[in-house]
């Protein structure tokens, strides 16, 4: 079985696509790249990961796509593209040329009115990818949620997998309105949920294994074992916890009764099933 960190980044800082990362975040501000998680892959005996997008920039994606074919644990690569670029069709079409390409990311977390992926011409932009089924990341924070909503209403056939179970409010135990909201987002059958990006979301320098536990456990009451992702979100998890840490965090809060088959999802199956690789 392969085993497969579902989410994960490399960035190279001379490139100034990352204007998000700066000196003020020095655990973060230096080159990340596929030696660097080596050490990590290995010891949690992880065959590989699937590198996501940390800019919105078309050079980005190309840049990751060049990375992934120098590294074999680069298993595939999720892009970046603007719907609302009449031009987006095109960069798909080059950048699904790529036989590491696995999909695209959706930065509804970036904009400042999420109701913006209501408008016609996104909505119409995505009917376009879920006819064609490519997998799509949404990177959205919990209170985004209702408009993720009513998009998914709009576009039932998305093939979509959210990431950082949403960015609920972890740092102070608040569940609603997440969890109703990844209740009806979860009645998709298509839609999966990736268990990562959680440890950002805590006190970064209080965080306890048990603030996370009834978050992860909600989502897979509610995904089920079928459609749950573990990644890493390394390196901006080291903002708050080592690599050992944040699995540590994930492997406490598992449910008891979980049998082998059901790790191999977690760890691996799932996302080969999603990313189609």
């Amino acid at each position: 079985m392969t085993r497969i960190d579902a989410h994960q980044h490399y960035w190279k800082i001379d490139r100034n696509d990352y204007g998000w990362i700066t000196p003020e975040l020095p655990v973060l501000f230096r080159d990340y790249l596929p030696e660097h998680l080596e050490s990590h892959l290995k010891k949690h005996k992880l065959d590989g990961t699937i590198v996501v997008q940390a800019a919105s920039t078309l050079e980005e994606t190309e840049y990751l796509l060049e990375l992934a074919d120098r590294s074999a644990s680069i298993l595939g690569v999720v892009c970046w593209l603007d719907l609302n670029d009449p031009e987006h069709f095109s960069h798909y079409e080059r950048f699904r040329a790529h036989p590491k390409f696995v999909g695209f990311r959706m930065m509804i977390q970036e904009m400042p009115d999420a109701s913006a992926i209501l408008d016609p011409q996104f909505v119409k932009a995505l009917r376009l990818y879920a006819e064609l089924d490519v997998p799509i990341d949404l990177l959205v924070v919990s209170h985004q949620l209702e408009s993720l909503v009513k998009l998914l209403d709009e576009v039932p056939g998305v093939r979509g997998v959210i990431d950082h179970i949403a960015k609920p409010r972890i740092a102070e135990g608040i569940m609603e309105p997440w969890l109703s909201q990844m209740r009806a987002i979860s009645k998709h059958s298509n839609i999966y949920c990736k268990l990562s990006g959680m440890v950002t979301e805590a006190d970064h320098e209080n965080w306890e294994p048990e603030n996370f536990a009834p978050y992860i456990r909600h989502v897979i009451e509610l995904f089920g074992a079928e459609r749950v992702l573990f990644g890493s979100d390394w390196p901006v998890s080291l903002l708050a916890a080592s690599y050992d840490q944040l699995v540590d965090v994930l492997e406490q809060a598992l449910p008891d009764g979980w049998d082998e088959h059901e790790r191999e999802r977690l760890y691996g199956g799932n996302a080969k099933e999603f990313y189609k690789l």
